[in-house]
């Protein structure tokens, strides 16, 4: 099965319109590529590998489009939208993850007293 036709079989098997498969893919593979690799979604890696796959996924699409829309400014708007929503989401993940991980977790450092530990967990 060629890139295309798979990409238009899972447009066709999930209902979902391209853009949508877009922005599932890229976090999908940035939260498999945390797990695989046991780095948070604080670390770039899985970010970066969210950026390659976007790219050969954009590479194989120009490969495959005919001659005549390489210069157009329909299949480079196309382009642009499909990396934007590859990137988006697990662009914002990278973001507060790292700068901002107490939103993940629900409460504040200052919530909590130093020398007490966290009701429900054991001292130990």
């Amino acid at each position: 099965m060629q890139w295309f036709e798979l990409k238009n079989w899972l447009e066709l098997s999930t209902g979902l319109d391209r853009d949508s498969l877009h922005i599932y893919a890229g976090v999908g593979v940035q939260l498999v590529v945390a797990l695989f690799f046991r780095r948070s979604l604080a670390s770039p890696i899985p970010w970066l590998f969210v950026a390659m796959v976007a790219s050969a996924n954009e590479y194989y699409d120009y490969a495959l489009v005919p001659e005549e829309y390489h210069g157009s400014q329909e299949y480079y708007d196309e382009a642009i939208r499909d990396i934007w929503n590859t990137l988006l989401l697990p662009s914002m993940f990278l973001l507060i993850a790292k700068f901002w991980p107490n939103w993940l977790i629900g409460r504040a450092d200052t919530d909590r007293e130093p020398d007490k530990p966290d009701e429900g967990t054991s001292p130990i």
